[in-house]
């Protein structure tokens, strides 16, 4: 189901903005699909069953206390987050032909669709300068497909539509009852998917043999493009820049990126690392 919704996605998109795809053998398009490719041959090995699989998540949710993080700051907590099976990564990653498009927009924009379909807007690349940088992204975009986001994004609607039909029993306002829904259920769940594809995310750079020390950088980067971030945390879809900077930073979580890297870069790629 997931393919066939983002191959009908993929199919719109590239009709509505096709005169703003740049041609294949531009060279924005040469590099993020190159870098692309190491990213998919990173997730091959992270998908092997010759290791068993490392914890899934599970250090990033030994959050210390401070200033960026507070255990009440997430209302909605799915066990489900913690752990992945890897049964469930192979469904969500097998048999899909990843495509990257590059689209000439300003905005500092990417995503994936769940067929595997890399969008990136060459705002992002004129942003961020490295393919180390890039690489941070297009792992996080994989990182949503692995992790099948997009079923869960449907499942996750169906307890909003749950929580609407309890809400509209006691609240006549339908703008009301919608912000509620958003802030107990949709934008919690949103913010963990997106922690979850950074980690993801950092893991497969790092297999695929980039410095995976870069990509806190880059959140935290991204995070001062909107300086009132904070004010605004329980109303955003994402974290904000400096708390996705420090849990990717975290001893446990580097630890395990960096020998990712050190393997690749010996040419010895660790298999089973998902």
């Amino acid at each position: 189901m997931e393919k066939e919704i983002g191959e009908a996605e993929f199919e719109e998109l590239k009709e509505t903005l096709k005169e703003k795809i740049l041609p294949e053998k531009h060279p924005h398009s040469v590099r993020v699909r190159l870098i692309t490719n190491e990213i998919v041959k990173a997730l091959q090995r992270g998908l092997s069953r010759e290791r068993a699989p490392a914890p899934w998540y599970a250090a990033l949710m030994e959050i210390p206390p401070g200033k960026w993080w507070r255990k009440d700051d997430e209302i909605v907590v799915d066990k489900r987050v913690h752990r992945i099976p890897k049964e469930a990564q192979e469904r969500g990653s097998s048999g899909l032909e990843w495509e990257v498009l590059v689209v000439s927009e300003p905005d500092v924009n990417a995503f994936c669709l769940p067929a595997g379909k890399i969008v990136v807007f060459t705002g992002m690349l004129q942003f961020l300068k490295t393919d180390a940088e890039i690489a941070t992204i297009v792992g996080h975009e994989v990182g949503h497909v692995v992790a099948r986001h997009a079923v869960e994004g449907i499942t996750i609607q169906l307890w909003v539509v749950i929580l609407k039909s309890i809400l509209k029993l006691f609240i006549t306002m339908p703008n009301v009852v919608q912000a509620i829904s958003n802030l107990l259920i949709t934008l919690p769940f949103s913010r963990r998917m997106e922690m979850e594809a950074d980690y993801i995310g950092m893991l497969l750079m790092a297999s695929a043999g980039y410095d995976p020390r870069i990509a806190p950088k880059v959140y935290e980067k991204l995070g001062k493009i909107d300086r009132d971030w904070t004010k605004k945390y329980y109303f955003s879809t994402h974290p904000y820049g400096k708390m996705r900077a420090q849990l990717l930073s975290q001893a446990k979580v580097m630890e395990e990126a960096m020998t990712l890297y050190w393997e690749a870069r010996a040419g010895r790629g660790i298999q089973g690392f998902l």
